[in-house]
């Protein structure tokens, strides 16, 4: 069996890869970092060590790796051999992805087994946003149908912390034991790949929300109020009670509306909360606050980790959900110069109305019953950095 997968970042050697070792795939890494999979083609074998409360260390051999912006034409080769693609690039490089994965469908044997596809991304539907963009990509209605008929997308929840990792560390690659790979198993009629380390479920939405807006919300909330409070790393953070504190009252708005909207038994959801404030304190994890909470824009966006579960809250339990605009407050703030979003965003607090704001970085309109407080968080955001400029 054989597995490309686009993305040979830590999360792709560290998680992604890992299970698809496991389950006995040959790995091929497809990435642009010429200098990563160089050292990839250059080894014959890697390791991932778990750190946690029973830490050990994993052998990844076996595998393979291509530049897939120098040489295109090996990686559409191996794609129409595959059982399995995946991906761990993130939302926005789907739609560079999906032209290769395009050209090796056309290139696979017309008896060849349908394709199963993966996108493993931090989102709502990536495998649906992935599917979008390939089928987009083709000539005519025609080709979309041949093309269509040759891979199965299935939509993912996927869960791994993985921290910054040391200067030092090479290929080899540190992650976090507890990790959790949910996949939709409708779109396979049956005929789901074999990967041991996956569950394959018939409801993926409920999944993907639960992991979202409990396991991001909470990492987000953590690295904003800690960044805060001083903190420099996520532990650090969440050991401040204030941090803590507020993650928790984050996260209780969040699992209220994941019950009201998905029927979620509450007292798993506070169960499983627990679990993930838990992993946040692992000391075993060092990773950095302005990490964790980089490219703020994007995580204010209007279906991300803040304003979806808020927006969610507001028309399924009603009223406002405070601890989440406070963490939209925090979020507001992180003002770290090294991140081009952090910039932009704290630019536009200089210079646009909060209103404008609101509705274009969050998307919230101004009939939507969180548009008000939106506005008066942004509107304080504004006042303290005009008071800090004095």
């Amino acid at each position: 069996m054989k597995a490309v997968h686009f993305g040979a970042g830590n999360i792709g050697r560290g998680f992604v890869g890992l299970l698809l070792h496991e389950a006995g795939y040959e790995v091929v890494f497809a990435d642009v970092n010429a200098e990563l999979i160089d050292a990839l083609a250059a080894a014959d074998s890697y390791r991932v060590h778990l750190v946690g409360e029973e830490s050990e260390t994993k052998t990844v051999t076996g595998f393979r790796a291509i530049n897939s912006a120098t040489d295109e034409e090996a990686l559409v080769a191996e794609i129409a051999t595959a059982d399995v693609v995946t991906t761990a690039v993130g939302p926005r490089i789907l739609r560079f992805v999906a032209p290769v994965i395009a050209r090796g469908l056309a290139a696979r044997a017309d008896d060849a087994a349908r394709l199963a596809v993966m996108a493993c991304e931090n989102a709502i539907g990536a495998s649906d946003l992935l599917a979008a963009e390939l089928m987009d990509g083709l000539p005519d209605d025609d080709t979309r149908e041949e093309l269509g008929a040759r891979a199965v997308f299935a939509n993912t929840a996927v869960d791994r912390i993985v921290p910054l990792q040391a200067p030092d560390a090479g290929i080899d690659v540190t992650v976090e034991t507890f990790y959790e790979w949910v996949v939709d198993r409708t779109p396979f009629a049956g005929h789901e790949p074999h990967i041991p380390g996956a569950h394959f479920v018939d409801s993926l939405g409920p999944y993907i929300e639960r992991k979202l807006f409990t396991v991001n919300t909470g990492h987000a909330t953590v690295a904003y109020t800690g960044f805060l409070q001083g903190a420099t790393t996520i532990s650090e953070a969440i050991a401040i009670p204030a941090v803590r504190e507020a993650a928790e009252a984050a996260l209780r708005e969040t699992s209220a509306a994941l019950s009201a909207k998905h029927g979620l038994p509450e007292e798993e959801l506070a169960a499983y909360r627990a679990k993930i404030l838990g992993r946040f304190s692992n000391p075993y994890l060092v990773d950095d606050v302005s990490r964790v909470g980089r490219e703020p824009i994007r995580k204010l966006g209007r279906n991300d980790r803040f304003i979806g579960p808020a927006a969610d809250y507001a028309e399924y339990v009603g009223g406002i959900p405070n601890a989440l605009i406070a963490a939209v407050g925090a979020a507001l703030r992180f003002d770290v110069p090294e991140d081009s979003q952090s910039v932009e965003l704290q630019r536009l607090l200089d210079e646009a109305e909060p209103a404008a704001i609101v509705e274009e970085v969050m998307d919230v309109e101004p009939a939507h019953p969180l548009h008000d407080p939106l506005v008066r968080a942004v509107s304080d955001a504004q006042q303290d950095r005009r008071d800090e400029a004095l």
